[in-house]
């Protein structure tokens, strides 16, 4: 069985940095390619970053220079290091990698950036 539980997030003001865990199981960790995405409210849900099992990584255009995501393998763990927050990035960011052709996604951790 899958699993993907994040933490980290919380409420911020602009220009500080949060960083998300992601613990994973179920999976061969280091293989798997995992992502962050996010959601803000009203909108759709959106790539944030990826990271693949041999460790390339891509950004949407929003955060890159901003966020780095990195992964633990001992742990079984992703992160998301966010600096330089901005109001915009308010939003529930969820943890994301698949297994054959299934999907799994954490519950989702809520960032909030306050100005």
């Amino acid at each position: 069985q899958v699993q993907l539980v994040e933490s980290g997030g919380g409420l911020v003001q602009a220009g500080e940095t949060l960083r998300l865990s992601c613990e994973a199981s179920g999976i061969i960790f280091s293989i798997n390619t995992m992502a962050w995405y996010r959601q803000a409210p009203g909108k759709q849900r959106e790539l944030v970053a990826v990271i693949t099992g041999g460790g390339n990584t891509n950004y949407a255009d929003s955060v890159k220079g901003r966020f780095t995501i990195s992964k633990d393998n001992a742990k079984k763990t992703v992160y998301l290091q966010m600096n330089s927050l901005k109001r915009e990035d308010t939003a529930v960011y969820y943890c994301n990698t698949a297994s054959g052709r299934l999907a799994y996604w954490g519950q989702g951790t809520q960032v909030t950036v306050s100005s």
